[in-house]
């Protein structure tokens, strides 16, 4: 994105411009729309990794046989 010897202005102008680019190709009204969407979407993105995360551990849990849990609960050192 930058090249060696760049200033921080110019960083800042082809950040601008590569905004500015995405912006128009993506048809957003504004970067900031822009940038929201970016946000939404890497926060959706994050969000279905926690529930695939989620639904692994329920078929976990579902596949766990009934009297093996109440034989180990028997075992325990305090009345179940």
């Amino acid at each position: 994105m930058t090249g060696e010897g760049m200033t921080s202005v110019s960083v800042s102008y082809e950040v601008r411009r590569q905004l500015n680019t995405m912006r128009t190709m993506n048809g957003h009204k504004s970067v900031n729309e822009l940038l929201t969407d970016v946000v939404r979407a890497h926060k959706i993105s994050m969000m279905n990794g926690e529930i695939e995360t989620l639904r692994e551990r329920m078929k976990a849990v579902a596949d766990v046989e009934i009297e093996h849990l109440v034989d180990r609960l028997n075992l325990a050192p305090f009345k179940v």
